[in-house]
């Protein structure tokens, strides 16, 4: 399924020993941009990785590392993603001012350290496999999908660093907005829900689901899919004395009732982070299709369908950080316009409280910026192309128990 949302980004320094392509996928529905941080644009593929699904590309004249050696060197490089994020929790831990936000961030302890992996795809990249599911097809099923000339699917290896950081870069910047949260009576997310539309990468969410959370993510590229379908990627998280839950969910939600359905409601916390942008639901000017956002349904019904999914007393956090808009002359950037896509009487007739409506936070999100080295070597210049706005709504809690509505089932 086509990816509908598109969180532009600026490029993030690579990790050291970290030398493998990462993925820019661009699918008919979106298209690459600028926003805080990003993985390079993919190079085209050396001839290891350009072989026909089944065969194996020539050797070279350098002899091949034997497999214990790889394998090691491909476990060095897993630890040094995940020593490079605990490095990054270091650098953020002065500017997070709420409990919630430190906890997020020291869970960096009990990250796994996750190998490269190898994808396959259709080549318009609108199906995904894993190496699992590819091995686990029977040889007509196989044989059918690379087709005759054997192109029918095309190899993809993955760094270790995409595990968690895929094209949006760093999981950690979701610290700012868990602090946003917290200011609004989100103290801790143990035994709570949270629900993250357009999740991009389940960095994030399985910090979340360290801390006790049960933690869903939605979104549509359908990369994600074969990404994370590891058995250890999503279900029960065990860490830090907590047991939390991780859930990734794929569709338009909430046109999808079947996805609907299955990701349920009684939610603690809705964010969308870089995906729910006026610039990309209601461009100031005709842009490229598939440079927006289509909801699939309107602002109300949207909005309606958020504050039936909270609990009483749930949140409705977006977040959105932005490059400078265009100047004169140049072709409009949808995803520059980060205020929120929906008016303050859509909220409020949806029955939320309005907390924050566009409120600006230029300066946490550059202090951010700074301390994951966005600006490392002067590629960007934060105060002049970096913006942060969020909008924050609650549900209210009943005014007595009588008022309750039944919990929805989850």
């Amino acid at each position: 399924m086509p990816d509908p949302r598109n969180r532009p980004v600026f490029a993030i320094p690579a990790l050291p020993v970290l030398a493998a392509p990462l993925l820019l996928l661009v699918s008919a529905a979106s298209a690459a941009g600028q926003e805080p941080p990003a993985a390079p644009a993919e190079p085209p593929a050396p001839a290891a990785q350009a072989a026909p699904a089944g065969e194996t590309a020539p050797a070279g004249d350098t002899p091949a590392a034997s497999d214990s050696e790889a394998g090691m060197a491909a476990k060095e490089q897993a630890k040094e993603v995940v020593s490079g994020l605990r490095k990054e929790a270091s650098a953020l831990a002065p500017l997070v001012r709420s409990p919630l936000g430190k906890e997020f961030l020291a869970a960096t302890s009990w990250l796994p350290a996750v190998p490269a992996r190898t994808l396959w795809h259709t080549p318009d990249k609108s199906q995904y496999w894993s190496q699992a599911a590819l091995d686990a097809m029977t040889k007509p099923e196989r044989t059918k999908l690379e087709g005759a000339d054997g192109k029918g699917l095309e190899r993809l290896d993955l760094s270790p660093q995409y595990y968690y950081f895929t094209r949006y870069g760093s999981p950690l910047a979701y610290s700012r907005a868990l602090d946003v949260a917290s200011s609004g009576g989100l103290k801790s997310v143990t035994g709570k829900r949270v629900l993250d539309f357009g999740y991009g990468g389940a960095g994030h969410l399985r910090l979340l689901a360290s801390l006790g959370a049960d933690a869903t993510g939605i979104d549509v590229d359908p990369l994600l899919v074969a990404l994370y379908s590891a058995p250890s990627d999503q279900g029960e998280i065990h860490a830090s004395g907590h047991a939390g839950k991780l859930r990734l969910l794929t569709g338009k939600w909430p046109g999808d009732r079947l996805l609907s359905a299955a990701a349920g409601g009684n939610f603690d916390l809705i964010v969308s982070k870089n995906t729910l942008k006026n610039g990309y639901i209601h461009p100031a000017e005709k842009v490229d299709d598939r440079l927006l956002v289509h909801l699939g349904v309107s602002d109300e019904e949207f909005v309606a369908a958020v504050a039936d999914a909270l609990a009483p007393g749930g949140l409705f956090l977006i977040y959105n950080l932005c490059p400078a808009p265009a100047p004169a002359g140049k072709p409009y950037i949808p995803w520059a316009d980060g205020r929120c896509p929906f008016s303050r009487k859509v909220l409020e007739d949806a029955g939320l409280r309005v907390l924050a409506y566009d409120q600006n936070d230029d300066g946490p999100a550059r202090a951010m910026g700074h301390a994951l080295g966005w600006d490392q070597g002067g590629k960007v210049d934060l105060d002049k192309d970096l913006f942060g706005l969020y909008t924050l709504a609650a549900k209210p809690e009943p005014a007595s128990e009588e008022d309750a509505p039944p919990a929805p089932r989850r």
